[in-house]
C-alpha cells in the first residue's frame, strides 16, 4: 500500500505547475468538453506510465542491487532539482485536436507530453524501487488525474490560487528525501 500512496502523492505534488496541467487547462479552454478530456489523460497516463513502469522492473530484474540503489538515489534527487524547474507548454502541443478530435488529440498530447517528463522518471524510479509495478503505475496515475482533473474543470482561476512555489518545494523535498533514504539502505529487504 506504501507504493501505491507515495507514487500516488509525489506525482499529484509534481504534476501541479507541470507542462501536462498546463495542456489540461489550455485543452479545457479551447474545447470545454471535460470527459473526452479526462478520459484521453486517463488513457495516456495508464499507456505511458505502464510501460515506465515496466522499464523500471526490468531495470531492477537486470540490474545488480547495489548499483541500483545509487542510480536510484541519485535520480530522485535529480527529480528534486528538476521538480524546482517550472515547465511551460507551446500553443502547437494542443493544435493535434484539430485532425483526432478532442479524446484523441488528448491522447496523444498527453501521452508525448509525458515522455521523459519528471513523472514519467519518477515512475520508473518508483517501479524500480518498490516490489509492486501495479500499484506505482495505479498510484502515478492517480496521481495525474488528482493534479489534472480540477485543472480541466476550473482553469485558470485553481492556478493562480495555487502557490506554486510551495507546492514545488513539497514536490522536490519528497523526491530529496526518497533519495536519501534509498542512499542510506533503505529498501534493502526489497533488494535494493
Amino acid at each position: 500500500m506504501e507504493s501505491l500512496l507515495v507514487s500516488c502523492g509525489v506525482v499529484a505534488l509534481a504534476e501541479i505547475g507541470d507542462k501536462t496541467q498546463l495542456l489540461a487547462f489550455l485543452l479545457a479552454a479551447r474545447f470545454k468538453k471535460p470527459l473526452p478530456i479526462v478520459l484521453g489523460i486517463l488513457v495516456a497516463t495508464l499507456l505511458n506510465h505502464g510501460l515506465a513502469g515496466a522499464l523500471g522492473a526490468w531495470i531492477t530484474a537486470h540490474v545488480e542491487p547495489s548499483i541500483l540503489r545509487w542510480v536510484l538515489g541519485a535520480s530522485f534527487i535529480g527529480m528534486a532539482i528538476w521538480t524546482l524547474i517550472p515547465d511551460k507548454i507551446e500553443e502547437d502541443d494542443a493544435k493535434l485536436a484539430t485532425r483526432f478530435g478532442v479524446f484523441g488529440a488528448t491522447l496523444i498530447t498527453f501521452f508525448l507530453a509525458e515522455m521523459g517528463d519528471k513523472t514519467q522518471i519518477a515512475t520508473v524510479a518508483m517501479a524500480a524501487h518498490y516490489a509492486d509495478v501495479w500499484m506505482v503505475v495505479a498510484g502515478t496515475t492517480l496521481g495525474m488525474l488528482i493534479a489534472d482533473v480540477p485543472a480541466v474543470f476550473v482553469g485558470d482561476r485553481l492556478a493562480s490560487t495555487i502557490p506554486m512555489k510551495w507546492v514545488h518545494a513539497t514536490a522536490a523535498g519528497i523526491f530529496a528525501i526518497l533519495g536519501v533514504v534509498t542512499l542510506l539502505g533503505a529498501g534493502k529487504s526489497l533488494g535494493v
